[in-house]
C-alpha cells in the first residue's frame, strides 16, 4: 500500500481501503529516521485512535533530541520497550497481596496436593489482614504482629503453616516477575511446634457431644461420627466420595491422604450411618458430604464449637492444646487404640501417619502393657532359676 507524504520531513502515512474517520478515509502514521547511519521506519497509529501527523512530528523531534544529548531512548523500539517496563514496575509496585493470592491458589491447584488447606489459610487467616496491601508495603513488622494476633488463637503449628504458606507466595511472585524485593517472612522466627493435643474424650463425653450434634446439625454428628470411629481427618472425611465406601467388606478407601493411600474400617454405627446417608440414586463420583451449594465443604461447620460451648467441654481451658476441636475425635480414636493396648504400629497405619515417632505420642497411654511385660519376664526368670535349683 502506498504511503504518501506530509508537511513535515520523516512523517508520513497510507490510508485505509475501507475505513473511514470522519469525512477522510482512516490514515496510519510512521515516522523515518536515522540512528547511527542506520535507517528506521517505524508505525505509530490510526488517526482514529488519535495520531496526526503533528503528534508524530512531537515523537520524530523527542528521538532526534535524544540523538543529539546522548540521553533518553532514541528509537520508538526502545522507547516503547522503557514506557513498558516503566509500567511493569508500577503495576509490581501497586500489585497486592489479594492479587498474588488469586494467583498463587489457582497455581496451587494443579501442583499442590494442599491447595485446599491453602486456600482455607488464606480466606480465614491471612485474607483480611493481608489482602488489599501492595507487596512492597507488606514489612517483617507486619508479619511479626500478625503472627502475634494468630498465636490468640492457633496452635503453634497452624501459626507456622500460616506464615510459611505467606513466605511461598512472596518466592513465587519472585519467580514469576511480579515481586523484586526481599521476602518478608525472612528472619522471622517461626513458632517452636509441641502441637501434640492432650485433651482425648472419655466415652461419656464423646457420647454426650454427638448426641448434642445430632440435635444441631445431622450432617456434622454424622462427620463426627466418622472421626472418632474410624480416626479420619476432616479433610479426608470431606473428599470422601461413594466409590470410596465398601459396604460388603466394611472397608473406607481414604485416598490422597497426607501419608498416601490407606484404608479405614467401619464399625456397626458407622456403617449404619453411611447407609442412611446414601442417595437411592447416588453416583460413584458424588461427594458423602456436600456443601450448602453441593461443592465439597472445606470449613468445619460452626455447629461444632456451638455443641462444645453448650457440653462446657472447653470450660477453663486456656491452651489450645487442651480444647476440644474436631481433630480431637481422631485424637479421641487413637488415644483410646492405645489405652486397650493396641500395638503403636496399628495405631500408626490406621492413622495414616508418616512414620511411627508421630504415633509414640500415645505411647504413654499404654502404661499397663509395659507392666505387663516385665510382669511376665519377672515370672519366667523365676521359673528358669527354680528348675535350676532343682
Amino acid at each position: 500500500m502506498a504511503y504518501k507524504s506530509t508537511n513535515f520531513p520523516g512523517v508520513r502515512y497510507r490510508e485505509h481501503p475501507t475505513r473511514k474517520h470522519g469525512v477522510r478515509f482512516d490514515r496510519y502514521f510512521t515516522i523515518r529516521y536515522q540512528v547511527n547511519g542506520k535507517r528506521h521506519e517505524e508505525g505509530l497509529g490510526w488517526a482514529s485512535q488519535g495520531w496526526s501527523a503533528a503528534r508524530a512530528l512531537e515523537v520524530l523531534s523527542e528521538l532526534k533530541k535524544a540523538q543529539r544529548v546522548g540521553e533518553g531512548p532514541q528509537t520508538l523500539k526502545e522507547r516503547r520497550r522503557r514506557k513498558k517496563a516503566h509500567q511493569e514496575s508500577e503495576r509490581r509496585e501497586l500489585f497486592t497481596f489479594g492479587e498474588l493470592a488469586g494467583q498463587y491458589l489457582e497455581w496451587a491447584k494443579t501442583n499442590k496436593r494442599s491447595w485446599l488447606a491453602d486456600e482455607q489459610r488464606y480466606r480465614v487467616h491471612l485474607a483480611g489482614p493481608l489482602r488489599d496491601k501492595p507487596l512492597k508495603s507488606i514489612t517483617s513488622l507486619d508479619l511479626e504482629r500478625l503472627k502475634r494476633d494468630l498465636k490468640k488463637t492457633l496452635a503453634p503449628a497452624s501459626v507456622k503453616h500460616c506464615l510459611v504458606l505467606v513466605r511461598q507466595m512472596f518466592n513465587k511472585a519472585v519467580i514469576w516477575g511480579l515481586y523484586n524485593g526481599p521476602n518478608p517472612v525472612k528472619g522471622i522466627k517461626l513458632p517452636r511446634i509441641d502441637n501434640k493435643r492432650t485433651r482425648f474424650l472419655s466415652h461419656e463425653e464423646a457420647q454426650a457431644l454427638l448426641e448434642e450434634l445430632k440435635r444441631r446439625s445431622p450432617r456434622t454428628h454424622d462427620q463426627a461420627l466418622l472421626s472418632l470411629y474410624t480416626g479420619l481427618r476432616f479433610g479426608e472425611i470431606t473428599a470422601l466420595r461413594w466409590a470410596d465406601i465398601d459396604f460388603e467388606h466394611n472397608i473406607i478407601h481414604v485416598r490422597d491422604g497426607k501419608a498416601g493411600s490407606r484404608q479405614a474400617y467401619m464399625t456397626t454405627d458407622v456403617k449404619q450411618m453411611l447407609q442412611a446417608r446414601r442417595p437411592e440414586r447416588a453416583r460413584p463420583d458424588d461427594l458423602v458430604f456436600k456443601s450448602l451449594r453441593g461443592t465439597r465443604q472445606l470449613l468445619i461447620s460452626s455447629a461444632f464449637r456451638r455443641a462444645v460451648a453448650s457440653l462446657g467441654l472447653n470450660r477453663g481451658k486456656t491452651d489450645p492444646r487442651d480444647k476440644v476441636v474436631f481433630h480431637t475425635l481422631r485424637h479421641s480414636f487413637a488415644s483410646w487404640l492405645a489405652i486397650q493396648g493396641t500395638p503403636l504400629l496399628t495405631i500408626k497405619e490406621l492413622l495414616g501417619h508418616k512414620t511411627l515417632s508421630m504415633t509414640e505420642r500415645y505411647a504413654h497411654l499404654t502404661p499397663d502393657t509395659k507392666r505387663l511385660a516385665i510382669k511376665e519376664l519377672e515370672v519366667s526368670f523365676k521359673k528358669t532359676t527354680a528348675k535350676c535349683l532343682n
